[in-house]
């Protein structure tokens, strides 16, 4: 019980500070605008828009953004199951956060792709903000709408040296992806399993340690036991033995 209300617990603190940001940003912000945060130049909210996947990365045309769209409703729809599959079978808390983090993510994303373009305006490339609720209806119909980014941490820039092979002189940054809660909450997640994948997967169910721990109680049959009852067998054979003669006797 006490899993099973972590693991909801985090899918939905995920999906409220995911959607309350990206709604902030999609009201409060133009297109294009940014500013830092917390004063650091690295580590700023800049406000894009993307059709696509996770960090940006796009699947080109309508019916790439519809497939993609329908592709993560079924990985969501999977995700549901196996998770509450992995609830059942008593599984490590660890990877139920890990799946739980996974889950809430894409379902932020395809709430932005379903829903966006039907509740909010177009946000312009050339000014102006979007309006939750216009009253012409959205910028576009179910399942097409744009995801939200904002998120952006170009922790290093510069230019590559002259002597550089085929990159001299060219302009590099790093991190360049622009993203949003949803997509962190993604990676962590699978980062997780990754990097704790033996110790998630050697729990064993516990009706598997219970039979592990009453074989542990049961006696071994050590060499000292067994001579034991050796001697034992022995000593009951010389008495059966004597019993035997004393009988022949008194005949």
């Amino acid at each position: 019980m006490k899993k099973s209300v972590a693991v909801w617990g985090i899918i939905a603190l995920v999906l409220l500070i995911d959607q309350w940001l990206k709604i902030w940003i999609k009201t409060h912000l133009e297109y294009g605008d940014e500013f830092n945060i917390l004063g650091f130049s690295w580590a700023r909210i800049h406000f894009v828009e993307n059709n696509g996947m996770a960090f940006g990365i796009n699947l080109g045309g309508e019916y790439g953004k519809l497939a993609l769209s329908l592709f993560r409703i079924l990985a969501v729809g999977f995700l549901v199951y196996y998770l509450r599959v992995l609830l059942r079978s008593g599984a490590a808390l660890g990877l139920l956060i890990s799946f739980s983090l996974i889950l809430a993510g894409a379902i932020g994303n395809i709430i932005d792709s379903a829903f966006y373009g039907m509740i909010f305006s177009e946000s312009p490339y050339h000014g102006g903000l979007a309006q939750l609720f216009p009253e012409g209806g959205g910028y576009s119909s179910f399942l097409h709408g744009k995801v939200v980014d904002m998120l952006y941490f170009p922790l290093m820039e510069g230019f590559y040296p002259d002597w550089f092979p085929l990159l001299g002189g060219q302009h590099y940054q790093f991190f360049k992806p622009v993203f949003n809660i949803a997509d962190s909450s993604i990676t962590v997640g699978v980062l997780y399993i990754l990097l704790f994948q033996r110790s998630f997967f050697k729990h064993k169910h516990p009706d598997e340690e219970k039979a592990a721990g009453q074989v542990a109680l049961q006696p071994e049959h050590t060499e000292e036991s067994l001579a034991d009852d050796t001697s034992l067998e022995g000593e009951a054979a010389g008495d059966e033995a004597a019993a035997n003669d004393a009988g022949k006797d008194q005949a």
